[in-house]
């Protein structure tokens, strides 16, 4: 121990060396952190990039934290970083907002070649001696993130938001490669008779191209010089030629300055130059022959030349054939496609404000005036969109839209039934699990000032304009099963008592017994058994006297004769004490005569308690029977009394002599709850359970007496007092009126006129929310309207009108004279027409009214021919001879020459001039192509597969192979739409389709039940299932399963704990084990017959004793013993009295 004053001295010491040691470390650490500082050992790390967080679009942003970290690890204090190299903490980002999807798509490209994956190092070769069947290969693709409106490219990470990224690369296979196969040289040609150097040639075919990757075909053609050329004399060498024809010149009109006043052409023939010839033309005004498309007739050229083998040009007249190319022909002018001028831009899509950005979208568009013409430009996209935003302070807020649903339907076990089981009918109640359903629709969303005020739901709209995921329409549910009350065995029968004890009557009484309930009813269909039986007695008693005998005392000593103090009570027939006036007089007596056995007198037990009736009722074969039994517990001594006989020991009564024919009150399930005029003072009050109740009112059943065996027996026959209630209050179920929602807005009548004499309808619908329940108002039988809609306009047909072809317009005649030297008007030229829109009645139209409604426009322009002074004339065509209806005829028609071509040789050749053309007969004048698309999957009738997903509302899907259609057009060779028998069709094409099966939750069959958890009295017996299938594909969930896939189904049971009990007969007399005869006391035996019963048979007849618990079989032997004279004998101990209660008292710690 240290004195007091030395402590404080301690304390003082070490609080000063503790300050001391604090200021040496701050000392070290600012000179580490200067050191650390001075040798640039602090860098900065920055963490990664948050959330884009604030507007949408460009004006989000991004931040993260940034760190001081020195070069070992530890974090510091930003001031150890330099301030100049910190990185941004902050960056502005691209927000991306839901209503970025309309703006914003992935654009992916078609998948590129299949090339091979590279080797180790890089190289990529076919490897045709490793190849077997096929090579692994690679296929690339280009994916980006592109603005709609404008197609230009964006950050990936906005796409990413809605969509993730397509795959960029794909694996595939490449064939083997296969070289190139060529045949065996051809022998060389024969060299040519002449003088000069000479060729000879030979060749090879291509048997096989090569194929993925293959080496390229080897060179097909060889050449060599021939031996021994000849030399040739100055200037006579041999030469070929050949005709080179160039390229079509634009189509152009002709110029002044091209006419030649000579009219004839220039042509420069030096072997030196190309030969190009220059065209001088007579001017030409272009020819007009429509108001609405001027189409111009110009003419274009092209060179042609003559070339010598040696590369060098040659007069024409050398390559001259039989037929001379054409050099010059007519064409059309090209004109690009002219549109109309943009309308003004529509009205913003978005009229009002909302809380998010999302634009609005304005169009314009334009229309053709004029189709492209002669090669010229095609038109133009005639539809632009852009967004738009509106703005303004008194911009009206945009209405707000949410999900609404109907009140749950009831549980449908039968769906999920006839789902696992096609052929299930409904025979009666089911339960178990099942689905149920609701209506979701979509709403305007109220505020809810005005929703309080409003009377009516509000009315269904359109569900696209519900943003958000929709409510479930349908969930898993469950009915409970319904169970009958489990019962108690019945209890002893009574005393016979009076009726009604308050006012007895009569000499009748009833005997009764009662069972009561150990597990209620569950479900509508639970039902309990009559609780109470009563069977008719004589001299029926309602109080009774119970005496209870005290100890025997002797008269005169301590053995011999003697009383007992009897105590006696007056009990009702509840075993309750009343007055003693009450009970039948006399009273018992208060003495009753006993006697205690002296020294050598036979000593004999008390009587046992009597034992159970050995039936529970009498008939005519046998009555039921008690029985109780003394033993002797000492043999009599010499002098003494002696024993009483073995008959004295056992005593009988009889018992349960009633018959066995019971009655009992029967009961009517309870009705249903309906008003009543004498409870109505109740309505106002507050229900039993603590809540308002929408009132009270009255149940009531039917009552009739049954007797066993027998049937229903007049009501009298059965005791009054037990008659159950006819009538209860009950709460009465509160009215639900039937809630529909206003009817939906008309359906739109089309704007636009429309085709055809058809009818529009439109039409409105409203949903049924709440059903209506116990009595509350029905619902209306209209859930769906329709009318025609009013003023649709008939759209005005329109269609082309054509005017007679023009004349054959020929090339210009000064370049028709240039060229060939002739100024015969003569050869192909080309006619025009004129094209334009009406109406019906003849009325011009704009163009795009036609382009509308018809396959296109007619041709405007063709090809046409003058005959020349040495063509060949003919006559006309005749008609085609007439076809018959077999497909195999042909149709035939003539011409003849003219003139002086009948004279020509050249015009009798049949095989450049026909006279006759036969063709086929066409089985088809029209022509059937498809039109819109394809349906449905429709499966067959009598090939349909229940389908085992969900069915909600009766919707009926099935899956399995079908058909799918689509529609045919059939028309003629104008384009008109005619009737599709004539294209020998039905109307539709069909090809084969699938629909997907979905598969359900598969689980197994119920297991067998198991046993019941208790022995005796109430347990659960239990069965299963496990998990075989999940399901897939939109099949039925499957219900709540347990860690080892399975789901479990418990039901009550109970079994009599006393059904079948032992029953034993009293011991017999204790038999002495000793050989001596004289020894007629001490240790020895006694036996007992058992036997097993049914305790719940009236009779209680014996059964197999297996039946009985084995555990719990009573003995049939046990030791005893005969106290021998002059022995104290001891009777069996008697029952424990109550145990007092104790009071403890708590005693305090000093």
């Amino acid at each position: 121990m240290f004195p007091k004053s030395n402590l404080t001295v301690t304390c003082w010491v070490w609080s000063g060396m503790r300050n001391l040691f604090l200021l040496l470390s701050l000392l070290l650490s600012h000179a580490a952190h200067l050191e650390g500082k001075k040798d640039n050992q602090f860098i900065w790390k920055p963490g990664p990039w948050g959330r884009c967080t604030g507007d949408c679009g460009p004006g989000g942003v991004q931040s993260r934290a940034v760190w001081c970290f020195h070069v070992e690890g530890w974090t510091s204090h930003l001031s150890n970083c330099g301030e100049s190299n910190r990185p941004p903490k902050e960056r502005s980002c691209f927000r991306v907002c839901d209503w970025h999807s309309d703006l914003f798509q992935w654009e992916v490209s078609d998948w590129h070649h299949c090339v091979l994956v590279p080797y180790a190092h890089g190289e990529v070769k076919p490897r045709t001696a490793e190849c077997v069947t096929a090579q692994h290969g690679l296929q690339h693709r280009t994916v980006r993130c592109i603005q709609k409106l404008n197609r230009t490219m964006v950050a990936n990470e906005i796409c990413e938001h809605f969509a993730p990224q397509p795959p960029t690369e794909q694996a595939c296979l490449i064939p083997c490669p296969r070289d190139c196969v060529v045949s065996e040289f051809l022998p060389w040609s024969n060299c040519s008779e002449g003088c000069g150097k000479k060729l000879q040639h030979r060749t090879r075919a291509v048997i096989a191209p090569p194929l993925f990757g293959g080496l390229q075909c080897p060179n097909l053609t060889e050449s060599r010089a021939c031996e021994a050329p000849t030399s040739c004399p100055l200037g006579e060498e041999e030469y070929t030629f050949s005709l080179k024809v160039g390229p079509w010149s634009k189509c152009r009109l002709p110029h002044l300055k091209e006419i030649n006043p000579s009219g004839r052409t220039v042509l420069d023939f030096n072997s030196d130059s190309n030969e190009r010839a220059t065209f001088k033309h007579q001017s030409y005004k272009a020819h007009h022959h429509s108001k609405s498309w001027a189409i111009e007739i110009g003419y274009q050229t092209r060179q042609v030349w003559c070339t010598r083998s040696d590369g060098q040009n040659a007069m024409l007249s050398l390559c001259m054939q039989d037929s001379f190319p054409l050099t010059v022909q007519s064409c059309i002018m090209p004109k690009d496609c002219e549109t109309s001028e943009w309308s003004s831009w529509s009205p913003c899509s978005k009229t009002c404000h909302s809380g998010s950005l999302l634009p609005g979208f304005r169009s314009r568009s334009r229309n053709v005036k004029h189709i492209a013409i002669g090669g010229g430009k095609e038109c133009p996209e005639l539809l632009e969109k852009e967004a738009c935003i509106v703005e303004g302070e008194l911009l009206q807020q945009c209405p707000r839209y949410s999900w609404r649903t109907s009140e749950w339907k009831e549980c449908q076990v039968s769906l999920l039934l006839e789902q696992q089981d096609p052929h299930w009918h409904v025979t009666g109640p089911v339960c178990g699990g099942g689905i149920q359903t609701r209506e979701v629709y979509c709403t305007q969303s109220v505020p809810a000032a005005a929703a309080l005020r409003a009377k009516e739901v509000s009315r269904p709209v359109e569900k696209t304009l519900c943003v958000g995921p929709a409510p479930l329409p349908s969930q898993l549910c469950n009915n409970p099963c319904s169970t009958d009350c489990i019962v108690s065995s019945w209890s002893a029968w009574g005393l016979c008592i009076h009726e009604n004890c308050h006012d007895p009557q009569g000499k009748k009484g009833f005997r009764t017994r009662q069972r009561h309930v150990l597990m209620e009813s569950t479900g509508p269909a639970g039902h309990c058994p009559h609780l109470v039986e009563s069977v008719p007695c004589e001299d029926p008693t309602c109080y009774r006297w119970l005496a209870s005998e005290g100890i025997c005392f002797p008269d005169h000593g301590k053995c011999g004769l003697g009383h007992r103090i009897l105590k006696a009570v007056c009990q009702n027939d509840h075993g309750e004490e009343v007055s003693g006036s009450l009970c039948p007089v006399p009273p018992p007596p208060e003495r009753k005569a006993c006697e205690i056995p002296c020294r050598m007198d036979c000593v004999v037990s008390e009587w046992t308690e009597w034992s159970s009736c050995s039936q529970s009722c009498s008939n005519k074969n046998s009555d039921g029977k008690q029985t109780r039994s003394r033993t002797i517990l000492a043999l009599a001594g010499e002098g003494g009394k002696p024993c009483p006989p073995s008959q004295a020991l056992q005593e009988h009564r009889l018992c349960n002599d009633h018959s066995c024919m019971q009655l009992y009150w029967e009961t009517s399930p309870w009705g249903p709850c309906s008003e009543d005029t004498l409870v109505t003072a109740l309505n106002a009050t507050i229900g039993w359970n603590g809540e308002a109740t929408c009132g009270v009112g009255i149940q009531t059943r039917r009552v009739f007496c049954v007797k066993s065996h027998v049937g229903q027996v007049m009501t009298k026959r059965c005791p009054d007092s037990t008659r159950p209630e006819t009538v209860r209050p009950c709460f009465l179920p509160c009215k639900k009126d039937c809630i529909v929602t206003a009817f939906s807005e008309w359906t739109p009548c089309p704007r636009m006129c429309q085709a055809g004499n058809a009818t529009i309808k439109q039409s409105r619908y409203r949903i049924i929310i709440q059903e209506a329940a116990n009595g509350g108002q029905e619902c209306p039988d209209t859930l769906y309207e329709e009318r025609e809609c009013e003023d649709v306009s008939l759209c005005p047909i329109y269609r082309w009108k054509l005017q007679k072809w023009s004349p054959c317009i020929l090339v210009p005649e000064s370049v028709r004279q240039g060229i060939m030297g002739s100024s015969e008007a003569c050869g192909k030229g080309l006619q025009t027409r004129a094209v334009s829109c009406v109406s019906d009645d003849n009325q011009s139209a704009e163009m795009m009214e036609c382009l509308k409604q018809t396959n296109g426009m007619p041709p405007l322009v063709q090809e046409c021919t003058v005959p020349c002074r040495e063509d060949c004339t003919f006559t006309a065509w005749s008609k085609f001879t007439a076809c018959s209806t077999n497909c195999e005829a042909t149709k035939s028609r003539r011409r003849q020459l003219t003139g002086k071509s009948r004279k020509k040789e050249k015009c009798q050749d049949a095989d450049l001039y026909p006279l006759v053309e036969t063709e086929l007969c066409p089985c088809d004048e029209f022509i059937s192509q498809p039109y819109g698309n394809w349906s449905d999957c429709i499966l067959p009738e009598g090939r349909r597969e229940p389908q085992r997903g969900l069915r909600v509302q009766g919707d009926r899907k099935e899956c399995g192979e079908g058909m799918r259609f689509q529609a045919v057009a059939c028309s003629d060779k104008n384009g008109r739409p005619v009737d599709p028998s004539f294209c020998s069709s039905s109307g539709y094409i069909q090809e084969k389709c699938v629909i997907p099966c979905p598969f359900d939750c598969k689980l197994s069959d119920w297991s067998s039940w198991g046993s019941c958890s208790s022995s005796c009295g109430i347990g659960v017996r239990i069965r299963s299932k496990w998990l075989k299938e999940k399901p897939y594909n939109g099949g039925r969930p499957c219900p709540k399963l347990d860690l080892k896939n399975q789901v479990h189904e418990a039901v009550p049971c109970y079994s009599e704990c006393n059904q079948y009990s032992w029953v034993v007969e009293h011991w017999s007399s204790c038999k002495i084990n000793n050989e001596l005869r004289s020894l007629r006391c001490g240790g020895g035996t006694q036996s007992r017959k058992i036997r097993c019963v049914n305790t719940a048979d009236s009779e209680g007849g014996a059964v197999d004793s297996n039946l009985c618990n084995q555990d719990e079989i009573p003995p049939e032997t046990q030791s005893c013993s005969l106290m021998c004279p002059n022995e104290c004998v001891m009777s069996e101990w008697g029952l424990w009295s109550k145990c007092p209660q104790v009071i403890s008292l708590s005693l305090s710690m000093l």
